[in-house]
């Protein structure tokens, strides 16, 4: 049988997972989607990609601090131990990141439909925007992945 704090750190770590495949998964099929250059496909996907950052990032993004703030708790760590102020940091500057890339996900997939239900290609203002997105992404990457060092290491800083 699994403990209480086992399974609080099982939800944590599944849903950090479920966070970062998920952002990685959305970034491989925007890409891919856009580098057809085919409206149709561009807003099938958007509309996929919406959906699941919804579905999976918004779940997650609320999974993790609450159980991160209750495993805080549990091991007995202070909320203010160096390392987990810096992570806090960084979950907010990834939401800061993510925050806009839900809106430009949207507009995106409008712009996709709008295109294809005309018959033309992807307008200016898709790669535009898709520009926008693909460069909050990589902070976002970033910062997932040194939360992931951070939780992993827990170094005095």
């Amino acid at each position: 049988m699994i403990d209480g704090y086992l399974l609080l750190k099982l939800i944590h770590v599944l849903s950090a997972a479920v966070l970062f495949g998920t952002g990685v998964g959305i970034a491989f099929f925007m890409v891919r989607a856009r580098r057809t250059r085919d409206p149709v496909v561009a807003a099938a996907v958007g509309r996929m990609v919406v959906l699941a950052d919804f579905l999976f990032t918004a779940t997650a993004v609320v999974v993790q601090p609450l159980s991160g703030l209750a495993l805080i708790r549990l091991q007995g760590y202070a909320l203010t131990e160096p390392w987990l102020l810096a992570s806090y940091a960084l979950f907010v500057l990834v939401g800061a990141c993510w925050l806009p890339v839900v809106w430009i996900q949207q507009r995106l997939t409008r712009l996709a439909t709008e295109a294809a239900a005309a018959g033309e290609p992807l307008p200016p203002a898709y790669d535009r925007l898709y520009r926008v997105w693909f460069g909050l992404g990589w902070p976002a990457f970033a910062g997932v992945i040194a939360i992931y060092v951070l939780m992993m290491s827990r170094p005095a800083l």
